[in-house]
């Protein structure tokens, strides 16, 4: 049986020692400052992009990588051994054309390969988790067959829900409207947004005052896992402090076996805006 090897996208959040850890390749999708151009964690950090983001007055834009772009990494990769196939796991269809873009770039191969492109139905880590296990799964030396049978499995049954510092991003990016977002403000209402079995984001309850919302997050939780052993992921956008609060309530309430953490990239954070925290879990 030959390598699998995994690709993923930039919005999938996997840390650049993680994915170092499992080899998995990263296609990045791309950042717009008005005229500047940037390839998201390759040649802006999500520090930089977190800079930037607080002094914009305009929110900026994200592009999918092109077919040709995915062409070229698949060539590259399947060029690395004569029995190599792929499994390449990406952004929601729904929110994204970047799925769409690896099919086609699929497609364009002169010589074809062993490759099968995965919709995630999701952003984030919600990405990522499967691409890791899906690499946990190859390096193991499981079947390409196993592996996406897992993967298909896991987008079925994982769950993930965001918790938003401010209304200010959504306000910025046009979701809401201005009165919206000032009545968030002054009476404190913290969204609690998900990614339903679509891949679209939807927002889940508006919670008054944080501690609450907090605990609106695990209790949803609760009712989707019970007492299962369950694999945790924390996330957030450059801030962390509500992101770890949100942890360590998940640890007191939760059959948690595993925790990783990752900072959640330009794209999503684009809209979420600094502060946002993030729990993704998946049954053991």
């Amino acid at each position: 049986m030959g390598a699998i090897k995994i690709i993923t996208d930039s919005t999938a959040d996997i840390p650049k020692r993680v994915r170092e850890q499992h080899n998995i390749e990263m296609v990045p999708l791309k950042v717009l400052f008005g005229e500047d151009t940037y390839l998201d964690a390759v040649t802006i950090t999500n520090n930089q992009f977190y800079e930037r983001l607080a002094k914009a007055t305009l929110l900026p834009t994200t592009s999918q990588p092109s077919p040709v772009e995915f062409m070229e990494t698949y060539e590259r990769v399947l060029a690395t051994g004569k029995d190599t196939s792929i499994i390449s796991i990406h952004l929601s269809s729904a929110l994204s054309g970047t799925y769409q873009s690896a099919v086609l770039g699929s497609n364009l191969l002169e010589v074809p390969g062993d490759i099968t492109v995965i919709d995630s139905k999701s952003a984030s880590y919600g990405i990522g988790l499967l691409a890791v296990k899906a690499a946990e799964m190859a390096a193991a030396g499981e079947t390409k067959e196993a592996i996406v049978t897992k993967v298909e499995n896991m987008i079925q049954d994982r769950r993930m829900y965001f918790l938003l510092d401010t209304l200010e991003y959504l306000q910025k990016g046009g979701r809401i409207g201005k009165a919206a977002a000032l009545f968030g403000s002054i009476l404190n209402i913290k969204p609690i947004l998900t990614i339903d079995s679509e891949g679209e984001v939807m927002a889940v309850d508006k919670v008054r005052g944080t501690k609450k919302a907090m605990q609106r997050i695990i209790d949803l939780f609760k009712k989707d896992f019970g007492d299962d052993p369950i694999e945790m992921t924390v996330g957030w956008t450059h801030k962390n402090e509500l992101a770890l609060e949100l942890a360590a309530l998940a640890q007191g309430q939760l059959n948690i076996r595993s925790i990783r953490q990752t900072e959640i990239g330009s794209v999503i954070g684009t809209h979420a805006g600094p502060g946002a925290a993030a729990l993704f879990i998946t049954r053991v």
